[in-house]
């Protein structure tokens, strides 16, 4: 008998009803501000995930012991970035309804939005942490609210100030940094302070995201907006244990891979890397 194929991140194929974690895809990238191509991201890191072991050596962990649903792609329309974010909304709010933790992939980091939204109804002292290469805390960029250079800044608004702990950071117009230092805490160019801020906001409920262009180009090319001075993948490999192993995550995603930008695919491995690293330290 012949089964349909159904692709999958790597081992994340348990029913939906066990599962504690549940994976979707945002292909969205009608804002990108330079280079398009993060709405590939999704779906290349899904076939390219079965180069990976499902068997974690850094954590002593295997994929196959953990209960993961891969719920596939919101088919979102290019155009319009406000039902982009009512879809992902929509996705992610039927994710929490039924007691799961919503884990997205992106698509540009705009898509974040959605799922915050989604996450911070249900829990309303909601925190972000957040490893990027880019403040994005533009108030508007060309114009328009909406757009990947802006979305944190929109979820600091929706969160309140104070509640925003950003990492890696290196890049970012004048006025962003400006507002950042009174409404977020910023460490720039590495990890410095994350332990402390995980001892901060341990017991409290967390969100986190990952632009995987925190990462320096020289090891993840594979980005629309890649930034010199970055993290090495260890380091970032590093970081995101330690939040997810010692922090109540209620929501997360990883975004920005472009991966027909490395044709060699170093960077879509190391970004399904980071994701298999996630997973097995979420599932204590």
């Amino acid at each position: 008998m012949l089964n349909s194929n159904i692709e999958t991140f790597i081992a994340c194929d348990c029913e939906y009803n066990d599962a504690d974690t549940v994976l979707f895809g945002a292909p969205f990238d009608s804002t990108t501000s330079y280079r398009p191509g993060t709405r590939f991201g999704s779906s290349t890191m899904r076939r390219e995930s079965y180069g990976l072991e499902t068997y974690s050596p850094y954590q002593d962990k295997d994929m196959l012991d953990i209960n993961v649903f891969d719920s596939g792609d919101i088919e979102l329309p290019f155009g319009s970035p406000e039902r982009a974010l009512d879809m992902i909304f929509e996705r992610s709010a039927t994710i929490l309804a039924d007691g799961k933790r919503p884990f997205m992939f992106g698509g540009e980091h705009l898509v974040t939005l959605g799922n915050v939204r989604a996450v911070h109804e249900k829990y309303p002292d909601l925190y972000i942490i957040h490893f990027d290469a880019h403040a994005d805390l533009r108030d508007d960029y060309l114009g328009t609210k909406l757009s990947h250079a802006c979305v944190i800044r929109r979820c600091a608004e929706l969160i309140g100030d104070s509640r925003v702990f950003q990492f890696g950071i290196r890049s970012g117009d004048r006025e962003e940094f400006k507002w950042g230092k009174e409404h977020v805490f910023t460490n720039l160019f590495n990890f410095d302070g994350l332990k402390e801020t995980v001892e901060k906001l341990k017991g409290k409920n967390v969100y986190f995201t990952i632009d995987l262009d925190v990462m320096d180009p020289s090891v993840f090319p594979g980005t629309g907006t890649p930034e010199p001075g970055g993290v090495s993948f260890d380091e970032l490999r590093r970081a995101a244990q330690l939040v997810c192993d010692n922090l109540n995550i209620v929501g997360c995603d990883v975004n920005e891979l472009s991966p027909h930008y490395d044709q060699s695919g170093a960077s879509t491995a190391a970004a399904c890397k980071i994701v298999r690293e996630m997973l097995l330290a979420l599932h204590k």
